[in-house]
């Protein structure tokens, strides 16, 4: 199953592209508010199995979208989860969880402007994973049962920022308006074939400028959620970025950075695309 945020409210979305409003083909049963709706994660998927043949009614447009889950409670964000990504940074195989997070301020729609606030911002493509259940020492092998589904990301960051002064800046250099788009839809973990194996690319004005298959992952999405859950309380909508492949920008020699005109599209097998323009910033 496919769940969309459409004009701010949960829809259902069928192959075809159209969509069902949740709140109204359930008769009020379940919540239109996308954030409720994840609370309620077990009555929306068994009240779906049977509306999704409803879904038909609408195709809707790529400005009507908004991010799959548009308020959650945390934000995880994992750096240095791919080994190519490692290598072209330079730094050693983590043996622990990097672990940061994007400031819910940051989180956007999956087609938007980002403005660029300087000459320093990095692109990260990046799958993310929505929570469904409260997850709180959860082992790995019970870790899938607590996620509602996967989406794409975009990881910006403004690493001028990010390395200034002795320590480094990694949650507010990653967390500037629009620098946290996800979407275009949830996909529940049914429709893939091994959720564990995706193909994720990014391309700069259709140029691909990473790519590579999520199970190149140092720590795979269970391990995340287990040593997340250790210590931290997962709840129904949080996200959880889960890294990116080589290829970004800074790594570069010399280094690349984004400018306005720049068109970012983030890739991930089964679930889409996510597209945003890069503006320049508006001195007001």
């Amino acid at each position: 199953m496919r769940f969309a945020t459409i004009d701010g409210r949960m829809k259902l979305v069928a192959a075809s592209g159209k969509y069902v409003d949740v709140e109204t083909a359930s008769a009020g049963r379940l919540p239109a508010d996308p954030q409720i709706a994840y609370e309620r994660w077990d009555d929306l998927v068994e009240w779906s199995a049977s509306a999704v043949d409803q879904a038909g009614a609408e195709a809707f447009a790529e400005a009507s979208l908004g991010a799959p889950s548009p308020r959650p409670r945390q934000v995880f964000a994992i750096g240095f989860n791919y080994r190519d990504h490692v290598n072209e940074a330079g730094t050693a195989v983590p043996e622990a969880l990097q672990t940061f997070t994007k400031f819910q301020s940051a989180i956007a729609g999956p087609y938007s402007d980002v403005v660029l606030p300087s000459e320093h911002v990095d692109w990260e493509a990046e799958l993310v994973v929505v929570m469904g259940r409260t997850a709180h020492r959860v082992g790995e092998n019970d870790a899938w049962a607590h996620v509602a589904g996967l989406t794409i990301g975009q990881d910006y960051s403004e690493r001028a920022l990010q390395v200034a002064g002795e320590y480094p800046q990694f949650s507010l250099a990653k967390s500037f308006p629009g620098f946290a788009p996800t979407g275009p839809v949830l996909v529940t973990l049914d429709e893939f074939a091994d959720a564990d194996d995706l193909s994720i690319q990014c391309e700069i004005n259709g140029e691909i400028v990473q790519s590579g298959r999520t199970s190149a992952m140092i720590f795979p999405i269970p391990t995340l959620i287990a040593r997340l859950s250790a210590v931290c309380t997962l709840h129904p909508g949080d996200l959880i970025f889960t890294g990116t492949p080589s290829g970004v920008g800074f790594a570069r020699t010399p280094a690349r950075y984004l400018t306005p005109g720049d068109v970012v599209t983030t890739r991930v097998e089964q679930i889409g695309e996510i597209r945003q323009t890069c503006i320049e910033k508006r001195h007001d």
